[in-house]
């Protein structure tokens, strides 16, 4: 199967419905994000369509914070590495290009600021 960049809204939607469908069942992130989105899921994807079609496709539709709804969370080095894992192969599963690279590269450097905010916080 040959593999397209990610481009337009709906390989933005793929990427985050295949991304968080893997989170949703894996044992390490699950009952995290489980136990604080509970029955909001539908409002935290349409939320990440927006956060990642403003960073990959500098279509601004988000609007907000990223880091603050993760600030206290009960997550270490471990969970991030886990999300990360999830990310990278998503992407690779699904798509291959200069955006794709790109999503990869946002979203490690996300996820190190995200832990070394949080580690800041808890002193």
């Amino acid at each position: 199967m040959t593999k397209k960049d990610i481009s337009n809204l709906e390989d933005i939607k793929v990427l985050v419905d295949t991304f968080y469908g893997k989170v949703r069942e894996d044992s390490l992130l699950a009952p995290i994000f489980n136990k604080v989105i509970q029955d909001r899921w539908p409002m935290h994807l349409e939320k990440m369509y927006t956060f990642w079609e403003t960073v990959l496709l500098q279509n601004h539709t988000y609007y907000g914070s990223p880091f603050p709804p993760h600030a206290k969370l009960p997550v270490t080095k471990e969970h991030f590495d886990k999300w990360k894992a999830l990310f990278h192969e998503t992407i690779n599963d699904n798509f291959e290009g200069e955006k794709a690279t790109e999503a990869k590269w946002r979203a490690d450097k996300m996820a190190e600021m995200f832990l070394y905010k949080i580690e800041y916080l808890r002193g």
